[in-house]
């Protein structure tokens, strides 16, 4: 499936990302990208997050591919337990955050714990050996219980513009593996 055949809805992570993060820069790059902005990205409402989510998956006119980065991919992953997100045709996870952990950050206890029902889609899940936020064996675990493609990233951080990610040539690689899948 070409990009343009799809509606590509960008779930980020907590706060929002910068105007360096990889997911902005796709945003501004793929013509057919959106992002699921909710109200407020510093202090999330699971509720709030979801209902966005599937009202927008519900209203595109084409299928949809989620793009989601850290908290994000918390969001995907539970709509689609929820909901199982009809019209969704792929999803992209970057960056897991491990949310059972006890040093994650308070406004994210809400979407703990993370669901380990197969997704009803093709995924595949990008993990650093380094995320401060995941081992990579629990992205192993997670990826693997949701029937998720691993994509080992070695020593890339959380995968955000602060560990270099900004323009991430190398995960618009992996999304086009995930979009030929999907097609």
């Amino acid at each position: 499936m070409k990009t343009s055949d799809a509606e590509l809805l960008i779930l980020p992570g907590l706060g929002g990302g910068t105007p360096d993060h990889w997911y902005s820069r796709w945003e501004e790059k793929l013509q057919s990208a959106r992002r699921i902005a909710p109200a407020d990205p510093d202090t999330p409402d699971r509720r709030e997050w979801t209902d966005a989510l599937t009202r927008a998956v519900a209203e595109a006119k084409r299928p949809v591919v989620l793009i989601a980065h850290s908290l994000g991919t918390v969001l995907a992953v539970q709509a689609a337990a929820e909901t199982a997100l009809p019209g969704v045709a792929g999803a992209f996870l970057v960056g897991v955050p491990d949310l059972e952990r006890d040093d994650m950050p308070e406004a994210t206890r809400a979407f703990a714990p993370l669901p380990r029902d197969p997704l009803p889609f093709p995924s595949l899940v990008v993990a650093s050996r380094t995320d401060p936020w995941c081992a990579y064996e629990r992205a192993e675990d997670f990826a693997a219980s949701w029937g998720s493609h691993l994509v080992d990233a070695g020593d890339a951080g959380h995968l955000n513009s602060e560990s270099g990610h900004g323009p991430w040539p190398e995960g618009l690689t992996r999304f086009a593996m995930l979009m030929k899948r999907v097609g």
